[in-house]
């Protein structure tokens, strides 16, 4: 794969993340990992971070009984929303992004 063919991949799976949530990180890990390290990284990284927007919107979700738990779901939704776009722009530029407070289930 070519490194602009890279570049788009993964700025397409950081993107996704916003509209579909895990399901296009999950999918490029699946489908695109074996292409080459830049979309290997940033597909995993996109995967670990939706993962851990998954909990934190499942804990909201639990939560929203209480008061607490709205406010842990608007958190989680702005952060997708700017994070997201962040490391878009990061993998379109072909620079490496490690997004903040995230739990790595891949590496």
């Amino acid at each position: 794969m070519s490194p602009a063919d890279e570049k788009l991949w993964a700025t397409l799976v950081h993107v996704g993340g916003i509209f579909f949530g895990p399901l296009p990180a999950l999918i490029g890990y699946l489908v695109l990992k074996d292409r080459g390290p830049f979309v290997r990284a940033h597909t995993a990284t996109a995967l670990n971070f939706q993962l851990t927007l998954l909990i934190a919107y499942i804990v909201g979700s639990i939560l929203s009984i209480v008061v607490i738990g709205i406010l842990v779901l608007i958190a989680a939704y702005v952060l997708n929303i700017v994070f997201s776009i962040i490391a878009a722009v990061k993998a379109n530029r072909g620079e490496w992004y490690k997004y903040p407070l995230t739990i790595p289930f891949l590496s």
